[in-house]
């Protein structure tokens, strides 16, 4: 294990600390899902579908960020990038407070994503730094138990902040929580990457690095492939609040489904922990994007019977909605994974560039789609089908390929 003689704190408020950390992105996403209306009729009433772009920019802004935010805290620190990042995120949260209308919204969102990334990146790095082998492996297992019940409270949270105070309150909400974690970092955990380990931040660095990585077929590949998993997560996150209320009229409810389905859907790393020794990453991914596919025909199937959206639609709806969070927790890891393996020398730097791509990419190929929202979940599932199909045919070439970490010619 590695040295550990900076820390100040137990393991277990460790864990706490780097949880909150990690949960200010989901915080920001999940809490905003149950006032998409509200923030409509307030600042997009000719046009309600643009508001789910609040989503969309957030994702984008966050997924820019990470692709900086690992090599400015190798040559600046852990601490120093985690309270800049904040502070950027807070005051993109007082404009978002206070916007106007939706264009101005929607530019604080994106700079608030930039922001987010800070604290995201900076959790995993500072674990990287203080722990090794098992020991990091068990410490990032309890955060991520910690960070599974943000997606399950925070729109009941928000929800509730809304109704008492409005709407533009959550992002006052943000502001408290980003505050809260990271002076509790600030205070407790000393700085973990010593000056002497610092490496000077180089642009030219990243975009050798893009260089590389896009030589890579297995990377080009598994990385496309995360994209449309991602574009299946987030298209599912921007519509499933207009899909409950207009088409469902569950709006008041919304956060207590949304809630259900992440609880059950935080099932998927444990699963995935158990099969994927004996099954392999290729095939776990495979079987879980087959099964995705079949429940989204069977969706299709009862969409198109349908003469109304009854009990017995809701429900096929509510199980297809599991699969697309389920898929996620099964596939994006284990493509990770695979997209790693042969660029292991520049590991740090290759992950922050795949996750950026992968994650922006995602973003924009979510918002034509939610943006198609027509008062049905036909959009939305024939947008997601499309990119399970699409993955699966990626993932299986993985398979057949006679020199699968080949440089592209």
């Amino acid at each position: 294990m590695a040295e550990q003689k900076s820390v100040r704190v137990s393991t277990a408020e460790l864990v706490a600390i780097l949880a909150m950390l990690m949960a200010t992105t989901a915080f920001s996403i999940d809490a905003m899902l149950p006032v998409l209306p509200d923030i409509a009729s307030d600042v997009s009433a000719e046009n309600p579908n643009k508001v789910q772009l609040v989503v969309a920019t957030f994702l984008i802004g966050m997924g820019v960020g990470t692709l900086f935010t690992g090599p400015l805290s190798d040559a600046y620190g852990r601490r120093s990038i985690a309270l800049g990042g904040a502070v950027i995120y807070c005051l993109a949260a007082i404009c978002a407070a206070l916007a106007p209308n939706v264009e101005t919204l929607l530019v604080a969102r994106l700079v608030q994503g930039l922001g987010a990334a800070g604290p995201r990146v900076i959790a995993l790095a500072l674990t990287r730094d203080l722990f090794s082998g098992r020991e990091m492996a068990r410490v990032i297992s309890l955060v991520m138990m910690v960070f599974a019940l943000v997606p399950v409270i925070a729109p009941t949270l928000g929800a509730g902040i809304a109704w008492m105070f409005g709407w533009r309150m959550i992002f006052v909400s943000f502001v408290v929580f980003s505050v809260i974690s990271v002076s509790w970092l600030w205070l407790r955990q000393p700085e973990t990457l010593p000056v002497e380990k610092r490496r000077p931040f180089r642009l030219t660095e990243i975009l050798s690095g893009i260089r590389e990585i896009v030589s890579y077929k297995q990377v080009v590949l598994t990385t496309t492939a995360q994209s449309l998993l991602y574009a299946m997560l987030f298209v599912a996150l921007m519509t499933s609040q207009p899909i409950f209320e207009q088409v469902f009229g569950r709006g008041p409810s919304f956060p207590l489904w949304f809630g259900l389905c992440a609880a059950i859907s935080a099932s998927a790393s444990l699963i995935n922990a158990a099969i994927v020794i004996r099954l392999g990453m290729r095939t776990v991914v495979l079987r879980s994007l087959a099964v995705q596919i079949l429940t989204s025909m069977v969706f299709l199937g009862v969409l198109v019977l349908s003469e109304s959206y009854g009990n017995g639609v809701f429900a096929v709806f509510f199980v297809w909605m599991i699969s697309v969070f389920f898929m996620a927790g099964l596939g994006i890891g284990n493509l990770n994974a695979i997209a790693m393996e042969p660029v292991g020398h520049m590991a740090g730097l290759a992950a922050s560039i795949i996750s950026a791509s992968a994650t922006v990419i995602g973003a924009l190929a979510a918002v034509p789609v939610s943006l198609m929202f027509d008062g049905t979940p036909m959009p939305a599932l024939l947008g997601s089908m499309s990119a399970a199909i699409i993955c699966f045919a990626l993932v299986q070439s993985l398979e057949t390929q006679e020199t699968i970490d080949a440089p592209i010619d």
